[in-house]
């Protein structure tokens, strides 16, 4: 009796990872560029850590390099209708590091 409940038990477990495992295998996750952060350009460079949404589904993240000192950003991504999005940079980080610099988090 202990082993027909293992084998019920064992079967059901097996049924349930082999449907998470197709579902998960089929449904393959895309990617798609937003913005184009140019090496030399003030908007940032290296993106580094993820994004925050608002409410609104803008975008928020930090660069680690670039803008108007080279010591990194805070930018905003605004989605457009009809697709695309807008990219804003909200600060500067400075030389002198009062406010920081080369930001690692979102």
């Amino acid at each position: 009796m202990w082993n027909d409940r293992f084998s019920v038990g064992l079967r059901a477990i097996l049924a349930v990872f082999t449907v998470a495992l197709s579902v998960t295998s089929t449904s393959a996750a895309t990617e798609k560029k937003l913005h184009n952060f140019i090496r030399n350009g003030t908007d940032g460079v290296i993106p580094f850590a993820g994004l925050i949404f608002d409410t609104a589904g803008n975008l928020y993240g930090t660069t680690e390099g670039g803008g108007d000192y080279g010591k990194g950003t805070v930018f905003e991504l605004t989605p457009e209708e009809g697709g695309g999005w807008t990219e804003k940079k909200l600060h500067n980080f400075y030389n002198n590091g009062t406010d920081g610099s080369v930001p690692f988090a979102s």
